[in-house]
């Protein structure tokens, strides 16, 4: 039976999605052989590129791509938001989250959904059948509900993430293998709750993908030292998701996608540094570490990735462009974002994004006035403790990109398209499942 062709009822269909985080389209479609499954599951399905959010990082994307809606109406735009009003900064966390879950849609039909990994949910919720919160939580410990949940992580020597600063390192050799075993206790969770067959949407995600990305992508696109490695860890990732798809029931259509695409990393680029040599930026000594530090002379700050706030009079605190020049600001800004160039002589920005163009919703009060969408190669960075030079290399040779992300539906009557974006993921499980919804809710719509 087709995704969109079952009887409502007490049979109604389920689905299992699996999360590939920051895995890209042209990955899979590069290399079939390594891919096997996954190709397989395109061929008898249905897949293709698809586009990102703005901005295309992990703590924004998995929100959106769970509601279905933009950073205006989920709240979180990125890694580090500010406080309305203030200059104080937070790490936005699964209860900053104020657009309406997928699984929690599900749970309100009087279904179950079990939900594993998914970064930005922590503290987990008691209000679903069980979850364990993903990136950013402190351990499984905190990061499980129920009891019964934690107690079979921990016995499966499940990992939250694997340690990233490992990668660091020039030898790869203990990043890499950190990263097997983590990506191993992921799988062997994922199969336990897959066989136990007791949920009508499983939504897990693996988060190892990115971090293999940020340290050896630059080994698989210009054949580098650690190449084979990187294609070991990937057909490992493919057989995982091949047996997964195997266990599942007939009345569960798998999905795997991606929050967003990924691509060589050349150059990371401090905005702040560049703000402040331009003379947007200054502080109010030599000792400066946080936002709250900038001077009151300040006309512009940036978050990462490339999010560019003026520090417009009557909205933060201290600040210094009238309300009357907010608009010429901005221009004189996104111009000189527009033109600004590499050391390789490269445009740093592909465009720069202004907020109405963005981000509509309840919650765009925090919302940057400008989004700087990266060429490949340029990694946008941002801090507030100073750099000394906008132009650098550090120890990631991979970044995130707004296009390349992928979306498989093991169904070949749904609609992958040159327009499709995360955006339309939940109404498209919402329908995979038949469960109804207002389609005015998202910003997406479904692939039926």
């Amino acid at each position: 039976m087709g995704l969109f062709d079952r009887i409502r009822g007490d049979d109604a269909p389920r689905v299992a999605f699996f999360g590939i985080d920051g895995v890209p389209y042209s990955l899979i479609e590069d290399n079939p052989d390594v891919f096997e499954n996954l190709t397989a599951l395109a061929r008898e399905g249905s897949s293709g590129a698809i586009d990102s959010i703005v901005p295309p990082e992990s703590s924004a994307c998995w929100p959106s791509l769970t509601t279905g809606v933009n950073p205006g109406e989920t709240g979180v735009y990125g890694f580090q938001d500010r406080e309305v009003g203030s200059y104080e900064t937070y790490v936005p966390m699964g209860r900053d989250v104020q657009a309406t879950r997928v699984w929690d849609r599900v749970e309100d039909e009087g279904r179950d959904a079990t939900v594993m990994n998914v970064p930005v949910t922590f503290p987990p919720q008691r209000d679903v059948q069980r979850m364990v919160s993903g990136f950013l939580s402190p351990g499984v410990d905190e990061a499980a509900y129920p009891d019964e949940l934690r107690d079979t992580l921990n016995g499966l020597d499940y990992r939250i993430d694997n340690n990233a600063k490992l990668g660091h390192d020039d030898d790869k050799s203990e990043f890499i293998e950190d990263a097997h075993a983590t990506l191993d206790a992921r799988f062997e969770a994922f199969s336990h709750y897959v066989e136990q067959d007791d949920w009508d949407l499983l939504f897990g995600v693996f988060m190892t993908t990115d971090r293999v990305n940020h340290f050896l992508f630059e080994d698989y696109e210009r054949d580098g030292e650690y190449k084979e490695e990187f294609f070991e860890f990937y057909k490992k990732v493919d057989e995982y998701l091949g047996r997964l798809r195997e266990m599942l029931p007939d009345d569960v259509t798998m999905a795997v996608a991606s929050d967003h695409g990924f691509t060589v990393q050349d150059h990371e680029v401090h905005f702040n540094e560049w703000l402040h040599q331009n003379g947007w930026l200054d502080y109010e000594d030599d000792d400066h570490e946080s936002l709250a530090d900038i001077s009151d002379d300040t006309e512009a700050y940036a978050f990462i990735p490339g999010r560019f706030y003026i520090n417009l009079e009557g909205r933060e605190p201290r600040g210094a462009v009238a309300e009357e020049d907010y608009e010429e600001k901005r221009t004189e800004l996104k111009k000189a974002l527009e033109t600004l160039e590499g050391p390789d002589g490269r445009k740093v920005c592909e465009r720069v994004v202004e907020k109405e163009d963005a981000f509509r919703g309840a919650h765009d009060d925090i919302a940057p006035d400008l989004v700087a969408i990266p060429n490949h190669g340029f990694d946008l960075k941002a801090g507030f403790s100073g750099h000394g030079s906008v132009f650098d290399t550090g120890p990631r040779n991979g970044m995130h990109s707004f296009d390349n992300a992928c979306l498989f539906v093991d169904d070949p009557n749904a609609r992958v398209g040159d327009d499709t974006d995360l955006f339309d993921i939940a109404p498209t499980l919402l329908d995979a499942m038949e469960i109804d919804y207002d389609r005015s809710e998202f910003d997406g719509s479904s692939l039926a």
